[in-house]
């Protein structure tokens, strides 16, 4: 699982792997305030609604790096 979603109040929900169980780490400010096996562990110390997933966006190209040439799909 490598997704991670933010809340208010610095709070940070990480999927991780503990004693062979994956399970839903709840942190605020960095420090580990519950491992929970569900989501409804989950909204006991945070509101899921308050919850956004970060997604990791592609790395810009540099100044003057030119792009590789791709074929549109609808061109197949």
């Amino acid at each position: 699982m490598d997704r991670r979603w933010v809340g208010l109040d610095g709070y940070e929900v990480v999927g991780v792997v503990r004693a062979g169980r994956q399970v839903l780490r709840v942190r605020r400010h960095g420090r580990m305030v519950a491992d929970c096996t569900s989501v409804a562990e989950v909204a006991r110390h945070v509101d899921l609604a308050d919850l956004c997933e970060v997604i990791e966006l592609p790395a810009r190209r540099r100044a003057g790096e030119r792009a590789e040439a791709r074929t549109s799909s609808h061109h197949r």
